[in-house]
């Protein structure tokens, strides 16, 4: 069953001469009239008949409330606060070079630095020896001198600067988590638009995009430590002009290596500092994360997660988390359980644990009421594939008509060529996006470019096509979670897209790839994503297909993600939600904000 073309005004797509008016009348920055509080928008959906009113999403909403009353005081104090840490970090640094030069000055006085570098060599072989009889349950190891130094100076320099200064208590955040479709994403998201121009430092995330991200900030600093390049420039940079020995400069220079060192022993803390910093470190204030989707679904996710977000929450940043399982259920296969308890102790002290208890899949029970899928054409017959095809063209035509094809860049320094697009829209096969060796950093660098897609040919999934199917569900999951339009022709009805057989179960549904750069060759690592299952019924295909539980939980939150998809509710946002429009708006406000300020000049 198949619908004739719905409106394009129904779907967002104005003509170019109306896309600047859509701009003024949508346009945050220039409403007189405060907006209406987060709960209260809530409220208006239901009454408008968009959202069914659930009183497990009424709470989560009114705890939102309350903590969207709290960030801009929060915010406050955390401007204070990095003012003070600058100064911290700006004096400690100073005093800590004096010290290293002090130490210079004397090893200078005493030759060169010879017979100091003697007594070092001579007091690291007698702590060595004493390691070998008998103490070697204390963790002494060769250099150990050095580490001894360091700890010294550290000290010295808590007692001439004083101690980090502490954050001040970040308001609770929360985790949410539920069966699919209960609207713990549609939530999260709700407070994320919110918090615009409230917070500096704001970033959301889906569980893929974040591990990409964790993933690529570790490899950019391996590899600079790897290359010299940091080394070099923050070492040489003021040792070569002291009237200091040559003895007396290495030395120096090994000390500032050994410091580098030591700080990279833990690169997760690095990451963690930069994680939320979107290029605008001058920038100090709140930190908050909307974390779509935590799962623990190996080691690395395990230990990424809980060693950064351990560290966010610990200097101030707020948590608001989605999850199909609570935190203490997260690791089924009890995989790293010492650094898992550890995760889950730092969640639960700093955000409140709720449960959206609904039994409904509230995606399919909102689209229920559209009546039909609006821009999902079935079957492939020649009749759909005109109507697809006659969608393309009118899309196309009213954003100017021009089809090129282009590049674009995608994460680790790769690229990927675009057949067909025009103005934000873009066209593809099944087997172009799906059947290829690409994986979530593709999806997420075309749902970023990409306000609107378009998919022909998509065929009922089975075992003989689990890579493809396992693709298309990530494809799915990052144009849903960026908010993209997404025109398909397939072969069944959403429901009995994703046809069983009898060949087994199917698994690794939810694995993706991250790549990075590595001497001769790619470093490829799969990392597994699993999730729960709720009680929502699934249609019969999807049961006879799998026999897991978290291969069921994917194909459910696929099928009911492209449900969704179809909504007005969800069409309607496309225009305020993907970044394509808000580059845009950002864009207007500059040009805007300069033409006030040049007129006010004048």
């Amino acid at each position: 069953m198949r619908r004739g073309i719905p409106s394009l005004r129904s779907l967002g797509f104005v003509k170019k001469s109306a896309i600047s008016n859509k701009i003024y009348s949508i346009s945050p920055c220039f409403h007189s009239n405060s907006p209406p509080s987060l709960l209260e928008k809530y409220k208006n959906l239901v009454e408008q008949g968009k959202l069914q009113n659930d009183p497990y999403q009424e709470r989560v909403a009114f705890e939102l409330e309350k903590l969207l009353s709290r960030l801009q005081q929060y915010e406050k104090d955390m401007e204070d606060y990095h003012v003070k840490l600058a100064e911290w970090e700006e004096k400690r640094e100073e005093e800590r070079l004096k010290l290293l030069v002090k130490e210079a000055e004397e090893k200078q006085e005493t030759g060169g630095g010879g017979i100091w570098m003697s007594m070092n060599k001579q007091r690291d072989r007698i702590l060595e020896k004493f390691a070998i009889f008998g103490k070697k349950e204390a963790g002494i190891e060769p250099g150990v001198g050095r580490w001894v130094s360091y700890l010294n100076r550290e000290r010295k320099l808590n007692s001439l600067v004083g101690r980090r200064p502490v954050v001040p208590p970040a308001p609770k955040g929360l985790y949410i988590y539920g069966n699919v479709g209960s609207g713990k994403t549609m939530l999260m998201d709700m407070f994320y638009s919110a918090t615009e121009g409230m917070v500096k430092h704001r970033r959301r995330f889906h569980f893929h995009e974040a591990m990409l991200n964790i993933n690529a900030h570790m490899h950019k600093i391996w590899k600079n430590q790897v290359e010299g390049k940091s080394l070099q420039s923050n070492i040489s940079s003021w040792i070569t002009n002291l009237p200091f020995d040559m003895k007396v400069k290495e030395w120096l220079a090994a000390e500032e290596r050994y410091k580098q060192d030591v700080q990279m022993k833990n690169i997760l803390l690095a990451v963690a500092d930069e994680f939320l910093i979107d290029q605008q470190a001058d920038e100090r204030g709140a930190s908050i994360l909307c974390f779509d989707e935590i799962q623990t679904v190996d080691v690395f996710a395990i230990v990424a997660l809980s060693g950064i977000l351990s560290r966010l929450l610990s200097t101030g940043t707020v948590l608001v988390a989605t999850s199909n399982r609570a935190p203490r259920e997260l690791n089924q296969d009890g995989m790293q359980r010492d650094i898992f308890q550890k995760l889950v102790s730092k969640l639960e002290e700093h955000c409140e644990i709720i449960l959206i208890g609904s039994e409904i899949d509230y995606r399919r029970f909102i689209a229920q009421r559209s009546n039909d899928q609006v821009n999902y054409f079935w079957p492939l017959d020649s009749s759909t594939l005109k109507q697809f095809e006659k969608m393309w063209c009118q899309v196309t035509n009213q954003l100017g008509g021009q089809i090129t094809s282009e590049t674009i860049p995608v994460m680790f320094g790769r690229l990927l060529d675009v057949p067909e697009s025009c103005n934000g829209v873009a066209k593809f096969t099944f087997e172009y996006l799906c059947g290829r060796t690409v994986g979530a950093a593709d999806y997420i660098a075309l749902a970023k470019h990409y306000h609107t897609v378009f998919i022909s040919d998509i065929p009922l999934m089975s075992m003989e096509i689990r890579d493809k199917a396992r693709r298309f569900i990530t494809l799915i999951d990052e144009l849903y979670n960026h908010h993209c339009c997404l025109f398909c022709s397939a072969a069944s009805s959403i429901d009995d897209l994703f046809q069983g057989t009898e060949e087994g179960t199917l698994f690794d549904l939810e694995s993706f790839q991250f790549e990075t750069e590595t001497e001769g060759g790619k470093l490829r690592t799969d990392v597994l994503a699993k999730g729960n299952v709720g009680s929502v019924g699934a249609p019969s295909g999807i049961v006879s297909m799998l026999s897991g539980q978290e291969e069921m939980f994917a194909f459910r939150r696929a099928v009911s993600r492209l449900i969704e998809m179809q909504t007005p509710l969800y069409l309607e946002g496309v225009r305020s939600l993907h970044p394509y429009f808000q580059k845009q708006h950002q864009g207007f406000g500059n040009i805007l904000s300069s033409n006030l300020q040049a007129r006010a000049s004048s």
